[in-house]
């Protein structure tokens, strides 16, 4: 028996038929037959492309200030959080001692 797999569809592919899906000159079944591809595909594919076309006009030099995150900061928050811990750790030790006389 062979075994089935899933078709594997090429970004310039799905590029192509989510841009003929976004000029509606074309409903999703027909674009369906046209391509060869499940309307629920080419619904997908639209969406996703509606959304990440705004990284295409992005500057490449830009920093990505939105989605990166500080590491400085970070740092020095996991410093902080040490020291309070150790400091915690003592008081923990002295109040142990204490209870036990």
């Amino acid at each position: 028996m062979k075994k089935v797999t899933r078709r594997k569809f090429a970004p310039a592919f799905k590029a192509k038929v989510a841009l003929e899906a976004t000029k509606n000159d074309q409903t999703l079944a027909e674009l369906s037959k046209k391509f060869e591809v499940h309307p629920v595909m080419i619904a997908k594919w639209k969406s996703e492309f509606l959304e990440r076309m705004s990284i295409v006009f992005k500057n490449p030099d830009e920093k990505e200030s939105e989605d990166s995150v500080d590491t400085q900061e970070l740092y020095a928050q996991i410093g902080q959080l040490k020291v309070e811990n150790d400091f915690l750790k003592k008081t923990a030790r002295s109040w142990g001692s204490a209870f036990k006389n």
